[in-house]
């Protein structure tokens, strides 16, 4: 049976207790297919099976009701003067032959009996105890049965109904104790011992399905001690338990509102793993064979707490009716009354978000995704939620005419699912993900007010005449327009609701979601677009042209800011919004600023050529001319391509793509430290003073665009068609020997899933490589494979992993950004943030003509430092060019959120998935 994990779901406590002028609300529990449970405020029990009774505290039950419901005590139809026993009963038990009198005369009160009841015979002492021990019959636990006939004399009817209630009380707390106590010898103890699995994966199951009955049951062990005692002292009259009532009532409360809140979960995993586990199935039938359960199923048993508090409710309202008005019960059973009921009804908003969750995992369960791609939903978060779902229609062409198709729509917190039902006979129902899963980042929805369409219906066989079923029948649909904003025109979908005010609903609930999702993200950001500049840099007549590149830097204990645009390069102070222009250099298109070696790397029209970071620096303050900054160039190449700087190896290495006569070339150097090159000045063999080189060029496809970090040594070298994997130090042996092409496909021949990756890398344009951060030092090495369209992973040699299985980026990526465990793609429109082991999405970052400025700098996504530039305001006849950097967020416990993440996905396996 494949694996497959349940979302963690998480739910509130109860609410706060309504007010007690709001009508009482109905306890919804769609879950049961055989009983109807009633709540206190219902007097109808005709229609809901009646429980067994219990002969002894943990013995044998006498049971013959349906499986799926609680059986109500026999005794509790024993609730009014029309239900209790008649002459002939009384002379079947006891021998007597005319009825007991029920008038009270006024020389013989109740307070008088107390003496006269204090003597009866050894026999009830005897058979209250064995009531007690669960020694006694089901038909002889009754109060008039264990009462001496001289006491049911002298009471009056009302007083021996107020007993007979007294009594049902303690019986039914007896039966409820024993069947909890029930459930863990039973039950949770096999779970434990006998069925195989992890113990972990155990403990998960038996938390999420018995939750805190333990809890609830020695609360109620500690209640049924003290009503046992209380029977004891003053049978057979005994005068109150409302004391003993309040006092539990008020400690359990908080416990029950938990339990009954997480019930409608705990009855979705259990049927949940009945449908999938075999050896959990047959572990259930066999707890069946104890005598104790009679055919009662384990819902029956875990949903006692649930309706336990709403029968101890009825049963006292019904002994308030029996209460004589100067009798203290009269003004306490109000009170107890009174918090039972605000109790219940402050649970009713707990039991709904629940029964959302419930919902919400079926539909999780239920979805069937298209093999190959690899989808993060996020369905493991806290937060998430389905706000709506509902049957639509979708119209399709043919090549003869349009034909309709019904499709199952679910709007996440943060996705919009497009599913089409799969429900085959004797099989669970699945819904296929016909359409890719659209983030709620990304949904735009467009009209929502166009007349109805008519969708032609078959005539159902035999309902109709000949004729009427030759006659066309139509139905009207209304239609309503969602797409996708970064593919409209190929994601654009017209969908039809059956009705206009299912169309309003729709509309209402994804402009809530939309709203919402808005909310959220913006209070939630994953990296904050810091303004950098904004107002300084205009495209238009008369000003300095668009960005194109812009770094970070820093001298003697000085930050600041270059930026790089048609006419030269400008600097500032970290936070000084006014630039000076520093190099009066045409077409600059990188820029790179190296403090260790006190370097500053342009690459622009005449090629790439190298500063002192010094004096750049003196020159944004003012104190050193661009004369000056001209003195300390060093061509290191001309016509160059492209070109990348960062630490490989603990070395500071240039590398550049040089245009040559037969091809392109790519070549090494690396940077000498402030140290070295003043003890030793000289100019190297390749006529540079700050750099050597590590030997002979590497000869790259024409059409490299990108170099990125592969590992510690190695770089990636990106072509239009091709990864290729080199050392750096070593480029004029990389070709002939270490040169690897990367991934690798060699078993795509007799694996249909590689090679469906492969025909699809085939399509796209590789834009670099990541390694995976590990969680621990156990995990292997693994890598991402970006491309503009998609990305795979694979291990360290470039073989696909995880099923040859692909991630699927909403954007056509331009370029990325590594950080740490994020990976940022930017398209023209939009930033994607996702996290690199899952490629979950996590951030969407919206704007006009976004493009990276700062791709010169080779980094592992530690360090690296992100900025970006897009089309800002109009200003004066030109387009303001705002320049910002994203900047992490640190969340709370950002250290164990990794892990609790992964956790969280194994929690829920199968235990037959070893």
């Amino acid at each position: 049976m494949a694996y497959r994990p349940h979302p963690y779901v998480a739910i509130p406590p109860g609410a706060a207790p309504a007010s007690s002028s709001s009508p009482s609300p109905t306890l919804k529990y769609p879950l049961y297919s055989n009983c109807e449970f009633f709540l206190p405020w219902t007097t109808d029990f005709s229609r809901c099976p009646r429980p067994s009774a219990q002969q002894g505290f943990k013995s044998i039950y006498r049971s013959n009701g349906p499986i799926y419901a609680h059986r109500s005590t026999r005794s509790e139809s024993i609730l009014t003067p029309d239900n209790l026993p008649t002459p002939t009963q009384y002379s079947v038990h006891t021998g007597e032959s005319r009825p007991p009198s029920f008038e009270n005369t006024p020389e013989f009160s109740v307070r008088d009996l107390s003496s006269e009841l204090s003597d009866f015979s050894l026999d009830h002492n005897e058979a209250l105890l064995k009531f007690h021990r669960g020694q006694l019959k089901e038909n002889e636990e009754e109060w008039y049965l264990l009462v001496p006939p001289s006491a049911r004399e002298v009471l009056d009817r009302k007083e021996v109904t107020r007993q007979s209630i007294l009594f049902e009380i303690v019986k039914s707390e007896k039966d409820y104790v024993a069947d909890l106590e029930l459930v863990q010898e039973v039950f949770i103890d096999p779970i434990q011992n006998i069925l195989g699995g992890p113990d972990a994966r155990i403990a998960s199951f038996i938390s999420e399905t018995f939750f805190n009955l333990n809890t609830i049951l020695a609360h109620h062990q500690r209640m049924l001690g003290a009503l046992y005692a209380r029977q004891s002292e003053q049978f057979p009259l005994v005068q109150s338990l409302t004391d003993i009532i309040l006092d539990n009532s008020l400690l359990f409360r908080q416990d029950y509102e938990e339990y009954i809140a997480h019930y409608p979960l705990a009855e979705m995993r259990h049927r949940s793993e009945m449908r999938r586990n075999q050896r959990y199935q047959y572990l259930l039938q066999q707890c069946a064979q104890d005598p104790r359960v009679r055919k009662r199923d384990l819902i029956t048993f875990i949903s006692r707490p649930v309706t336990r508090l709403p029968r101890l409710l009825l049963l006292l309202e019904n002994a308030k009716k029996y209460t004589e008005p100067d009798h203290p019960d009269f003004e306490a059973i109000p009170l107890v009354l009174g918090i039972l009921k605000d109790f219940i009804k402050g649970t009713q908003y707990g039991i709904e978000a629940a029964e959302e969750k419930v919902r919400f995992w079926s539909l999780c369960e239920s979805l069937s995704f298209q093999k190959g791609e690899i989808i993060d939903l996020d369905l493991y978060d806290e937060g998430r939620s389905l706000p709506h779902q509902g049957s639509l229609s979708r119209r399709y062409r043919s090549e003869m005419n349009f034909h309709w198709a019904d499709l199952h729509v679910a709007l996440l917190d943060n996705y919009l699912l497009i599913l089409k039902p799969d429900q085959r006979p004797n099989a669970p129902l699945k819904r296929m993900v016909v359409s890719r899963p659209i983030p709620l980042d990304y949904l735009r929805l467009g009209a929502f007010d166009e007349g109805p369409e008519n969708r032609k219906e078959r005539a159902e066989e035999g309902s109709l005449g000949l004729l009427d079923r030759m006659r066309p029948r139509y139905r009207q649909m209304f239609p309503f327009t969602v797409f996708h904003a970064a593919a409209i025109a190929t994601r654009r979908y017209i969908l039809y609701a059956s009705s206009e005010s299912e169309r309003t609903k729709w509309h209402d609930m994804l402009t809530q979601a939309l709203q919402l999702r808005k909310f959220q993200q913006e209070g939630n950001k994953f990296f904050n677009p810091l303004t950098f500049n904004d107002g300084f840099f205009k495209v238009g007549s008369r000003s300095t042209g668009s960005v194109v590149a812009a770094t970070k830097l820093e001298n003697n204990g000085i930050k600041f800011k270059a930026v790089a645009c048609q006419s030269g390069v400008y600097l500032a102070q970290h936070d000084e919004p006014a630039f000076r222009k520093v190099l009066d250099v045409s077409n600059p298109r990188c820029l790179v600023a190296i403090k260790e070696v006190n370097k500053f790397f342009v690459l622009y029209d005449f090629g790439l050529c190298s500063y002192s970071l010094d004096l750049v620096a003196r020159a944004a303050l003012g104190m050193s001319s661009t004369q000056s900054i001209e003195a300390s160039r060093e061509c290191l190449a001309t016509n160059v391509q492209f070109f990348r700087v960062g630490r490989i190896a603990n070395r500071i290495v240039v590398l550049y793509a040089e245009k040559k006569f037969l091809g392109i070339e790519l070549n090494a150097l690396e940077a000498v430290n402030k140290a070295e090159l003043s003890a030793s000045p000289r100019r190297s063999m390749n006529g540079l003073y700050s750099f050597r080189s590590f030997g002979e060029s590497l000869s790259i496809p024409r059409d490299a665009h990108n170099i990125t970090i592969f590992n510690n040594h190695h770089i990636a070298i990106c072509s239009k068609n091709d990864i290729q994997i080199a050392d750096p130090a070593n480029l004029h042996l990389s070709e002939r020997y270490q040169t690897i092409s990367f991934p690798k496909f060699g078993d795509a021949k007799t694996n249909q899933p590689m090679a469906n990756l492969m025909s699809r890398c085939q399509n796209a344009i590789p834009l670099g490589v990541i390694q995976c951060p590990k969680l621990d030092r156990e995990d292997k090495d693994e890598f991402l494979v970006v491309y503009d369209e998609l990305g795979c992973y694979t291990d360290q040699r470039g073989v696909p992993t995880r099923s040859s299985g692909y991630l699927r980026w909403e954007i056509k990526g331009s370029s990325f950004s590594h950080r740490g465990d994020y990976i940022i793609l930017f398209s023209s429109e939009f930033i994607e943030v996702r996290t690199v082991r899952t490629g979950k999405l996590v951030q969407v970052i919206e704007g006009t003509g976004i493009r990276q400025v700062d791709a010169g700098l080779l980094g592992d996504g530690r360090d690296t430092t992100t900025l970006v530039a897009w089309k800002g305001r109009e200003e004066r006849s030109a387009i303001v060019d705002t320049i910002v950097e994203l900047v992490e967020t640190m969340p709370l416990q950002h250290s164990n959120s990794r892990a609790s993440q992964v956790r969280s996905e194994y929690q829920w396996a199968d235990f037959d998935e070893m």
